[in-house]
């Protein structure tokens, strides 16, 4: 059989304010071409669908139109967990009729010990879960850590195996030895909170969800397939995909998606960053994070650069300020006469990294008032 593999698509997510929206339908919609390209027998998706516990309305109906074109109207199975930023009771909405469409959702532990049943395959959907579910469900509370339930869920799990079929796992945790970025939520405390790889040994393909990067972990039968969309700088590198998995041939193909609009990191000068034979290079309408290697004030620095970089994401500076505000002689005397709303705004910039709103504005202007009256 042949599954398509994919995780952590964080519906509703935004990348510092902005909108990611249209980043993860163009991803969803090269997906969807990959299905149905390479004629897939199903499509996994190893957790953390939504971004958030309680998404938003538009988040709610964008997941919804993507799983109702997937199965609904393209008729591929999926195989689905709730992942650690899901709501197991608000994302099991609807999956007792699921099934009837051949899609089967699972967000509560005691699911994971009934396979889905295949002719030639059995798929165990493991949802995110704490210790705590697994204490519940096998009436042990030496279970305190993550890798002793999940030894303990393994190990019923394989009660269940049909011997000659093909056992497929699908989960949602941190496995020792993979690689994070910053835009996951860290699970592991002490190293408690991971997985051994040790422990999946026995299954024949893995598709885990959690870690945001294809590389995270190269094991030959276990896989994070990453998230479809860049959520940080630290993920500028990074390829993003899906995996293709045949059982029959036993082979795992990564199929890259192309980013809507991509995410860059450049450090350069403010006066580099300015001349159009440098930034004409860049498709300017991805996503930026910049370090200035200027090391003097520049006066509304971010607001100059977002008329070239309209999608800045970050502006740091690589090695921070000299004489930031320590003026003297001519310096200090053009300070004295400038406006002092004008210089605390400069003053904001440079601090904050983003220009005083229209509110702050108001805010400041009306406490100088105050400030110029109590003076007098």
């Amino acid at each position: 059989m042949r599954f398509l593999h994919t995780a952590d698509w964080h519906i509703g997510r935004r990348l510092h304010g902005f909108d990611l929206t249209e980043e993860q339908d163009y991803a969803f919609q090269q997906i969807e071409t990959i299905a149905q390209s390479e004629h897939v027998d199903g499509i996994i998706i190893a957790g953390d669908l939504y971004d958030r516990s309680a998404p938003a309305e538009a988040a709610v109906q964008q997941l919804n139109r993507m799983l109702q074109q997937l199965n609904l109207t393209d008729k591929f199975p999926i195989y689905a967990i709730s992942g650690n930023h899901d709501s197991n009771i608000r994302l099991a909405t609807g999956t007792p009729w699921f099934p009837r469409t051949n899609f089967y959702l699972y967000t509560q532990l005691e699911q994971a010990f009934t396979p889905i049943e295949l002719a030639d395959t059995q798929i165990f959907l493991l949802p995110y879960f704490e210790p705590f579910a697994a204490q519940q469900y096998f009436q042990d509370e030496s279970l305190q850590h993550l890798d002793q339930s999940v030894a303990a869920v393994i190990a019923e799990m394989k009660t269940h195996f049909t011997p000659g079929k093909t056992h497929i796992l699908v989960a949602h945790f941190f496995v020792n030895g993979s690689a994070q970025t910053d835009s996951e939520t860290q699970l592991t405390v002490g190293g408690l909170a991971s997985v051994p790889l040790s422990l999946l040994s026995d299954f024949d393909y893995v598709a885990l969800g959690h870690l945001h990067g294809k590389d995270a972990l190269q094991a030959p039968q276990a896989r994070y397939s990453g998230s479809p969309v860049k959520f940080s700088l630290s993920e500028a590198h990074q390829k993003k995909g899906v995996y293709l998995v045949d059982t029959d041939t036993q082979t795992i193909t990564f199929k890259p998606l192309s980013p809507l609009h991509d995410v860059q990191q450049l450090t350069a000068s403010f006066a580099e960053l300015t001349q159009p034979e440098f930034y004409q290079q860049y498709q300017l309408t991805d996503y930026f994070g910049i370090t200035l290697t200027d090391t003097k004030p520049i006066p509304n620095v971010l607001t100059q650069l977002r008329t070239i970089y309209p999608r800045i994401i970050s502006l740091n500076r690589a090695e921070g300020f000299v004489e930031q505000f320590a003026y003297q002689g001519e310096k200090r005397q053009q300070l004295q006469q400038q406006d002092p709303l004008d210089l605390l705004s400069d003053f904001y910039e440079h601090i904050a990294q983003e220009p005083l709103t229209d509110q702050q504005k108001k805010w400041a202007a009306a406490a100088l008032k105050i400030a110029n009256q109590e003076e007098k």
